[in-house]
């Protein structure tokens, strides 16, 4: 960007001016599910500060690292102001965001009008992880600022995959669906998190091969399915969840008495008893999937017998308001697997560090059987 002398002398000033009567209030630093730590700020403007026509606000910032002031990293918004009438009342929301490492940061901030009003702030903010999770592996670097990124479903960046000591293949099947089975649309928390889950899985280099199944409950259909693949297509399971529609309710699933329970039991027994494609695991995730009757017992009877490890990272923002085990729950106890809840960032991080673990321990006892037996 081409920084104007004058905004950045202002923001150089690193004072509080009040041309424009605004109140900026800064947003701390929060970890999100896709292992960044999110920053920014809201700003409240009487709309009779911005009363007349063809107004507008550009709002120029900067992010700088502590230790890095050579190596700021300016922000730009513009915002066109509808026709506001002189005595108009209220207030003019706005906001804007960035994305941050661990470390500490100054931030300087300016809005002007077209007048040439100005209303400037800053602030110091700092990303730190609690001690007990400093292991994490975030996905920025340590003192990175960048732009909020958009375009959640990218593909992944190349990842050097371990194909030496026993390389793993898994199955993983995702119900996309908004933690309130009731809601209209698929929330952005909701999708963070999901992802979050897959991309987990996507980055360990020890698995080479991934299956998986995108499914959502409310509409008791299977959205994308990706089988033995050398790496998860994100931007194709993006375009697929477009398809998603749960503000309406199909006439064929209201007259289907228990059509949720028979459409999970026989997902579930399609992907487990699946003899072309065993994985070394069967992972589960997604919200809680509570139905007025349990799986049917002929599903239940058919997946008894599998051997293959099961995992369930159930994805559940307020596990004390429904502490209830639900049917997918049910199904992965039976089949003597391991439940984690996913309410925070780090118990993504921790979960599949425990459920790799496993797996991996899972594959090399099979393996030394094998050998054995052949022996």
């Amino acid at each position: 960007m081409r920084l104007l002398t004058q905004d950045a002398a202002i923001l150089e000033a690193r004072e509080t001016r009040k041309d424009i009567s605004c109140t900026v209030t800064p947003v701390k630093p929060v970890l999100g599910f896709d292992l960044k730590f999110h920053s920014g700020y809201e700003v409240t403007v009487p709309l009779k500060e911005l009363a007349g026509y063809e107004n507008a606000l550009t709002m120029v910032f900067r992010v700088v690292p502590e230790g890095q002031d050579d190596s700021p990293v300016y922000f730009y918004q513009k915002i066109t102001v509808p026709p506001i009438e002189e005595n108009a009342g209220g207030p003019a929301y706005l906001q804007g965001n960035f994305v941050v490492g661990e470390g500490k940061y100054k931030v300087d901030w300016m809005m002007r009008d077209r007048a040439e009003r100005v209303c400037s702030f800053n602030w110091d903010i700092d990303a730190a992880l609690p001690s007990r999770d400093k292991q994490m592996s975030l996905e920025i670097a340590s003192g990175a600022v960048r732009a909020t990124d958009t375009e959640v479903f990218k593909e992944e960046a190349p990842v050097a995959r371990d194909a030496k000591d026993a390389p793993l293949n898994v199955k993983v099947l995702v119900n996309f669906a908004p933690q309130d089975s009731a809601s209209a649309a698929l929330q952005p928390l909701d999708t963070d998190a999901l992802l979050s889950i897959l991309r987990s899985i996507a980055r360990d280099p020890r698995v080479t091969r991934f299956s998986v199944v995108a499914y959502n409950m409310q509409e008791q259909r299977v959205i994308y399915r990706q089988d033995g693949a050398a790496q998860i297509d994100f931007p194709e399971l993006g375009k697929s969840l477009k398809s998603l529609n749960l503000g309406t309710v199909d006439l064929r699933r209201l007259s289907q008495k228990h059509g949720d329970s028979e459409f999970l039991g026989e997902l579930i027994t399609t992907e487990l008893k699946d003899e072309k494609q065993v994985p070394d695991a069967v992972i589960f995730a997604g919200p809680k999937v509570m139905l007025d009757e349990g799986l049917p017992a002929e599903s239940l009877k058919q997946i008894a017998e599998v051997k293959t490890p099961v995992f369930y990272m159930n994805y559940n923002l307020n596990p004390q308001a429904n502490p209830w085990r639900d049917a997918i729950g049910s199904a992965v106890r039976m089949l003597k697997g391991t439940e984690f809840t996913i309410t925070r960032p780090r118990d993504v991080f921790f979960s599949w560090t425990e459920i790799i673990g496993r797996i991996v321990k899972s594959k090399l006892g099979r393996n030394a059987t094998a050998s054995a037996s052949s022996q």
